[in-house]
């Protein structure tokens, strides 16, 4: 090759059997070899990866991505530490303006379109001027960076998901610079960017705190993983889709346990498997809890960058790097894993998965029995059966409940509700009547990037509104329906098919180019439908063909929610229900009064794939991309500050100066025990950083609504915790807000705590404010998978704002277990068998941590000494999860930024 490359082959003529490793695990090698300085990345870093333990390992190893992908719920944020830092650099006299990210980094803005307005030819401009109304000081802020920071590119509003344009245009496989070919690498502040894994590129998610920490040119340190080789075989069966797939995936690995491994695919499904069918695996790499889902490159890669207009020079060069470096898969390789899991993919079946889990996979033949017996599970409701259900709410009066009636004059809504165990409500609305009920669909939404970088799925949703529509069918009125494409090239093919226009007939209008429903920018729901569900205490349900169903995630009104395929999204909206027999029973009736099914308006295979070849262009890709950072018109008339230092302004309610670099130690204080802690919040299995942290909408009631009304911020333009992480006042008001969070030292649901000194019951933010009055630290317990979900890095800031000083938990999802390093927060393990109930622990202890102050290092084993109120003690050992030395720097400065901050004003 014409440019210098760390050869593997050349280690594999030295008899070091690189060729037996797992192409990750490869790519990690040359990593190291091809960074090794003898200081930060090492020898023994190099002899740990060639000599790669498939067992597992407690040795660490380093990466240096080549690259870092952003958007803009956590690049806002990464943006305002970076001017911080500057901030703080100045103050010590030095020369703010070198510090800037040493790699390349793309930020997205994809993540703050709502979906305000719906079903209509105006929505998308409506929610755009919305979008840059309510956004405009964070995009200033994001367009300084553009011209302030070296290496920084911004995707503007409107071009599509991060994800989907790092897959179709970003990535590169095989990159050139500074005279070396290596391949593509990068780490994302979201928990999917794993998706490129299947491209062939190494990627996978981190807190904010690690990206920028890389970006500033930091390895990033981990335990060297195991990797789980994941064999598919045969083909997806007719009437199945690429999401049925990963649903199923999802389930088997999430059973296994991959937390914290690699998975890498092999077998002859892989033959069959198009890149976006790949893609659509690798992208719910979070939702299995593995780091990676990789997908080695091979002739199907190379058929993709083609299709995408990648260059024949770039795609030349990824097939000559590959085939002579051994990262070019074959279908041959005798690859040794840690273990083997098998799927045959002729056993799928048409699957949804919910309701606030990605893993709780459920067969459509058994969808409508499955809600029954949720309903009775989490709601204690007696399931009554559709038809019995809508006379009883049609009822005038008597009934075997109570009822009431609500009249909203401005908007003739009328709500009768009969409050019996199952809820129905009448609605009459502008010569409209309906029931609404339990299993209503109020959200059917065609959204993120894991399903609409699949134009197989698109495409396929597209011919099913055809087929409907034609049929005289039409979506239920009460249906909040919305269709959010990852990239503008989904527009191009689906308005050359024709197919828009079928969608927009059932009410699927583009509503922009984002993540929308999927992060929990469902926007509010009709004013009549929001009110139907309050005040008959509604469990209504949402359809999306999203990754994330966390509770009060998708929007706080809505606790079902379920994943599928775009296809089904359709179809659900079709029926308006969840509690319905897709398989056997019609869909509707249409005008004439003929039954409807299923079979009658799902496409073949065929159709998709001849509709898929009529209608994709590679010249989509070029007109898109080749205008990708020029934004629209909006973009180009923001008016952003200019100069290398931000000029800060105290009266924003959306960018302030962080406080956790102002006036820094020259050297980090010594660190200490924890000594008469209190716990702050005691909470179960699998809370998520949406829990922690949550990203939608919050009330006028919350501390963050109470606190921007003080600053003259009326309700209306709250907006979301998620656009406002670049004010730490508001993201440290919201930790622990999530409307549905549990903590067991109160009977209030939502962010409310016990404060133990006087027994209130007050917010979690006021709590931590009254404790840190009396510098009371605080410590949360926790179960199992404790940090589970998105990359969220304001669940371990605003963790540390409050005064956290160590989460205890029975085990940690990997990205929040490293933020949480990341901002000097401990990590601890109960031990094997016991947690806090076999411990006897009810949460009102004071606690004392001893083992910090001194000989702190890797998985020690830490004292803990719990006192109850009548004196009796609780004595335990927990493990400090800090995986590595480099954590223990990380956390004796009181975090990574820090530790790196420091480095530089000593240089």
């Amino acid at each position: 090759m014409e440019h210098q490359i760390a050869s593997l082959e050349k280690l594999e003529g030295e008899n070091k059997r690189i060729s037996k490793l797992p192409f990750s695990i490869r790519i990690l090698l040359e990593n190291v070899l091809r960074n090794h300085d003898g200081f930060a990345i090492t020898d023994e870093h190099l002899d740990t990866l060639i000599n790669w333990n498939p067992a597992g390992t407690d040795k660490e190893v380093p990466f240096k991505p080549a690259r870092v992908l952003m958007q803009d719920f956590t690049g806002v944020p990464a943006v305002v530490d970076i001017a911080s830092i500057r901030a703080e650099v100045v103050r010590k006299g030095g020369d703010g303006s070198k510090i800037n990210p040493a790699i390349p980094v793309d930020l997205v803005i994809d993540h703050s379109v709502q979906v305000d307005f719906f079903g209509t030819n105006y929505s998308y401009q409506s929610n755009v001027d919305l979008e840059y109304e309510r956004n405009a000081e964070r995009y200033e802020l994001l367009k300084w960076g553009q011209q302030a920071l070296d290496n920084f590119t911004v995707v503007p509003p409107g071009m599509g998901i991060c994800h989907q344009v790092n897959l179709e245009y970003l990535a590169k496989g095989v990159i050139k610079r500074d005279g070396w070919a290596f391949p593509d690498t990068l780490v994302g502040t979201d928990s999917h960017t794993p998706m490129v894994n299947g491209i062939g590129v190494i990627a996978w998610g981190v807190g904010g705190i690690e990206a920028e920490a890389a970006m500033l040119g930091q390895p990033i340190y981990f335990t060297c993983p195991q990797v789980i080789g994941l064999k598919l075989t045969g083909k997806i069966p007719a009437g199945c889709t690429a999401t049925d797939m990963v649903l199923f995936i999802t389930k088997l690995l999430r059973d296994y346990g991959v937390v914290g491994k690699f998975v890498e695919v092999f077998g002859d499904a892989l033959d069959h498997l198009s890149v976006t069918d790949r893609a659509t695996i690798s992208n719910m790499s979070p939702e299995f809890g593995c780091t990676v889902t990789y997908f080695p490159i091979d002739g199907r890669t190379l058929e993709y960058m083609r299709r995408t207009n990648r260059s024949e020079e770039q795609i030349a060069l990824v097939e000559e790097y590959c085939k002579e470096n051994l990262l070019w898969r074959t279908g041959e390789e005798e690859i040794i894993y840690s273990d083997v899991i098998e799927l045959n993919l002729d056993t799928l079946e048409p699957t949804v998965s919910g309701p606030k889990r990605p893993q709780d996979k459920i067969l459509v033949r058994d969808f409508s029995a499955q809600f029954s017996h949720l309903l009775e599970k989490e709601y204690r409701r007696n399931y009554l059966p559709i038809k019995d259900r809508q006379e009883q709410a049609w009822l005038s009066e008597g009934g075997s409940g109570s009822q009431f009636t609500y009249e909203d004059r401005q908007t003739n809504t009328e709500i009768a509700v009969e409050t019996d165990d199952i809820r129905s409500v009448r609605i009459k609305i502008k010569n409209k009547e309906y029931v609404l009920s339990d299993g209503s669909i109020a959200i059917a939404a065609i959204t993120s990037c894991t399903n609409t970088s699949n134009p197989t799925v698109m495409v396929g949703a597209g011919l099913v509104a055809r087929k409907a529509v034609a049929r005289g069918l039409r979506t239920k009125s009460w249906v909040k329906t919305s269709l959010a494409p990852g990239s503008k090239v989904v527009t191009e093919y689906l308005q050359r098919a024709n197919l828009l226009e079928d969608l927009e007939a059932l009410r699927f209008h583009t509503v922009g180019y984002g993540c929308t429903s999927c992060i929990g920018n469902s926007g509010p729901l009709p004013p009549h439908i929001a009110e139907a569900v309050d005040k008959g205490d509604l469990v209504v349900a949402s359809v999306l063909s999203g990754n994330r169903n966390f509770e009060a995630r998708v929007h706080p009104q809505v606790k079902m929610n379920f994943l599928m395929s775009p296809m089904l999204v359709v179809v659900y909206a079709l029926v308006g229900r969840v509690d319905v027999d897709l398989i056997n029973d019609p869909l509707d009736y249409d005008p004439n009064g003929n039954p409807v099914y299923l079979r009658d308006i799902w496409p073949s295979q065929q159709e998709i794939i001849d509709t898929i070849n009529q209608c994709m262009r590679i010249e989509d890709f070029k007109d898109v991309y080749d205008v990708i950072f020029d934004g629209e018109a909006d973009w180009k008339q923001l008016i952003a500050p200019e100069g290398k230092n931000f000029i800060w302004n105290e009266h924003s309610t959306y960018v302030q100066e962080v406080p956790f670099f102002k006036d820094i130690s020259d050297e980090p204080l010594p660190t200490e025990d924890i000594k008469d802690a209190k716990v702050l919040l005691f909470l179960g299995d699998s809370v998520t950083t949406d829990h922690i942290s949550p990203a939608g909408s919050f009330k006028s009631d919350s501390a963050a609504g109470q606190y921007l009304i003080s600053k003259g911020v009326e309700a209306k333009d709250f907006n979301s915790y998620g656009s406002r992480r670049g004010n730490h006042e508001v993201m440290m008001r919201g930790t622990f807000a999530n409307v549905r969070i549990r903590n067991k030292v109160t009977d209030k649901e939502g962010g409310y705590t016990t404060y133990f000194p006087t027994g209130e019951t007050l917010s979690v933010y006021d709590a931590a404010m009254e404790y840190a009055k009396n510098d009371t630290p605080l410590i949360i317990l926790a179960g199992k998978e404790y940090g589970s979900g998105s990359s969220r890095d304001w669940a371990a800031k605003g963790a540390n704002l409050l005064g956290i000083k160590a989460v205890i938990a029975e085990s940690f999802e990997r990205i929040h277990r490293s933020n949480l390093v990341g901002m000097g927060i401990i990590p601890m393990e109960f031990l094997q068998g016991e947690n806090p109930e076999t411990l006897g622990l009810d949460g009102t202890e004071t606690f004392h941590i001893s083992g910090v102050s001194d000989n702190l290092k890797p998985h020690k084993l830490l004292h803990v000494i719990a006192t109850k109120a009548n004196g009796e003690t609780v004595a335990f050992e927990s493990k400090a999860r800090f995986d590595s030395d480099i954590e223990i720097e990380y956390y004796r400065h009181r975090g990574i930024l820090q530790y790196v901050l420091r480095g530089f004003l000593k240089k």
